[in-house]
């Protein structure tokens, strides 16, 4: 192996770890407010894209009848006690976030010139699209088991990826798409080339990891969310909403999810089903941290970035069996360490 060759594969490692590191942040914030393994990240990254790909192309993406018609479930979820309890207010509150945004979202779609938007415009209209369906999955699927075990939650959240890979199947077609680069600059480094578009890859990922820590300490909700995190049934005392904590939370990861998206349409083929082979990479991360360490899992992530890179350069059919073999080692040396404790009641 050259230097150069090394360079080069250091460098596609930092920028796919970069991506890893943000899925797996989403995923420990996930699983430590919500107890909830949350399988469908991948497909908030395919969706995130594919709805990109299809404003660029001109057309009104499909997923905006998505997000419209799960507005309409929480609306009639919500909507049935707040009529029986004879409160019309808040039966317009409801209805106002769940119904009334994404027909606006719709109409916007259907009437704006999508093609000639400027490409920032397109990506804002395409997150506004992915992003809510987040919060109004975890009302419509988890809410309602919040209390179940943890087993039971992740058989729930294997039910809804298969549900989201069979959408995303019925919505984008078979075929890959690929979105234009938001930058067509490259910086020389001595030998090696670095393209803009990974430079903005690591500047993104590196601004939202910095903006995230901020929200969590400086701001009212980020304090409720690790405070959830930390004692759910002592937040809860605290006057904190269990139900606002995980909607907050499945905003996050939804945001993450699409923004992890829309950073990697241009640089690879995106398909219906593309996201959940990144999110379980994203996933081996989170795992290093234990599902808990935010630090942790970003150091896992940028070593499986450079794993899989490196891998791919030796063994590029084994690629795949090497990065996830990483796991074993982990949950033994886990396993041993660690004391067993009883699920919380």
């Amino acid at each position: 192996m050259e230097f150069q060759i090394a360079l080069m594969l250091v460098q596609d490692g930092i920028t796919n770890g970069a991506i890893y590191a943000l899925l797996a942040l989403a995923l420990v914030l996930v699983f430590a407010v919500t107890r909830v393994i949350f399988i469908p990240q991948g497909e908030f990254v395919a969706y995130g894209a594919l709805t990109l790909a299809m404003l660029q192309a001109g057309v009104v993406p499909t997923t905006v009848w998505l997000l419209v018609g799960l507005g309409v479930a929480v609306t009639v979820v919500d909507g049935v006690p707040a009529l029986r309890s004879g409160r019309p207010g808040r039966l317009l509150g409801v209805a106002g976030w769940n119904l009334a945004y994404p027909l606006g979202v719709a109409v916007l779609v259907s009437v704006l010139p999508l093609q000639s938007l400027p490409q920032l415009a397109q990506v804002a209209l395409a997150l506004a699209v992915v992003v809510p369906m987040g919060p109004q999955m975890y009302r419509l699927v988890y809410q309602p088991i919040a209390s179940a075990p943890i087993l039971i939650l992740l058989i729930v959240s294997v039910a809804a990826h298969l549900t989201m890979v069979g959408l995303g199947l019925l919505f984008f077609g078979a075929e890959g798409q690929r979105t234009p680069a938001f930058s067509d600059a490259a910086l020389e480094l001595g030998p090696l080339t670095v393209p803009g578009q990974t430079l903005f890859i690591v500047a993104v990922s590196v601004s939202l990891i910095v903006a995230l820590f901020q929200f969590f300490e400086r701001t009212l909700y980020g304090k409720a969310l690790r405070a959830t995190a930390m004692n759910r049934v002592g937040a809860r005392l605290m006057g904190i909403s269990p139900a606002l904590a995980g909607k907050l939370t499945f905003f996050l990861a939804a945001f993450i999810g699409a923004l992890s998206g829309v950073l990697i349409a241009p640089i690879t083929t995106v398909y219906y089903d593309t996201g959940f082979l990144i999110a379980l990479k994203g996933f081996v991360a989170a795992i290093i941290g234990g599902l808990a360490s935010y630090p942790l899992a970003a150091v896992g992530a940028l070593l499986v970035g450079q794993l899989e890179s490196f891998s791919s350069f030796w063994a590029s059919a084994y690629k795949e069996v090497i990065v996830f073999t990483l796991i074993i080692p982990v949950l033994l040396w886990r396993s041993l360490t660690s004391r067993h404790v009883e699920e919380e009641e």
